[in-house]
């Protein structure tokens, strides 16, 4: 596996190089060894925030993030166990990508695994509404009128549907379809 660690408002020392290569080479029994993971790391206000991508190829892409306070490895080893988690909630449709010597049951980071829910999740819900042609502006407004962390829309200058999200740093996001 190929790490590539960058950071943002801090220095990547040698110790943090050292454990983030330790500690990520023992994902290398979930994926194959030339799959690539990306290690950002950075600090906003008084935290440290780990964030780990692995993109799979396909559609696939895990990604975790996790803050530890003004603990760097504690970030590291939280992001690390909910990469874990996704891995094994997902290691049916990843079994492809998975080598064919994994022991799912031993698990590096988690202690008990049924703690985190093995079932599948089922829709306990439908709603259809109106999709109709605004600005991200308007789209915004209407978020905020009915209290929603998302809303979905026709972008009316591109004629695509986006997706408008709140997030966690509590600025917004806009999902829009590639070409």
């Amino acid at each position: 596996m190929k790490t590539t660690i960058t950071a943002i408002g801090m220095t990547v020392t040698p110790g943090i190089t050292k454990r983030i290569d330790r500690k990520t080479a023992t994902m290398s029994r979930y994926l194959r060894q030339d799959t690539e993971v990306y290690v950002k790391l950075r600090k906003e206000r008084n935290q440290k925030i780990c964030e780990i991508t692995v993109p799979m190829g396909g559609n696939v892409t895990l990604r975790s993030e996790s803050a530890g306070g003004d603990n760097l490895f504690m970030a590291i080893d939280s992001a690390l166990a909910k990469l874990e988690r996704q891995i094994l909630r997902h290691r049916t449709r990843l079994d492809k990508r998975l080598r064919e010597d994994v022991d799912l049951s031993e698990t590096e980071f988690i202690e008990d695994p049924s703690v985190y829910g093995e079932g599948e999740k089922e829709i306990v819900r439908r709603k259809a509404y109106p999709v109709r042609p605004m600005s991200p502006e308007d789209a915004v407004l209407q978020m905020e009128l009915l209290g929603h962390s998302f809303f979905v829309f026709v972008n009316q200058d591109t004629d695509q549907v986006n997706v408008l999200y709140a997030r966690k740093d509590g600025n917004l996001g806009i999902l829009e379809p590639e070409e």
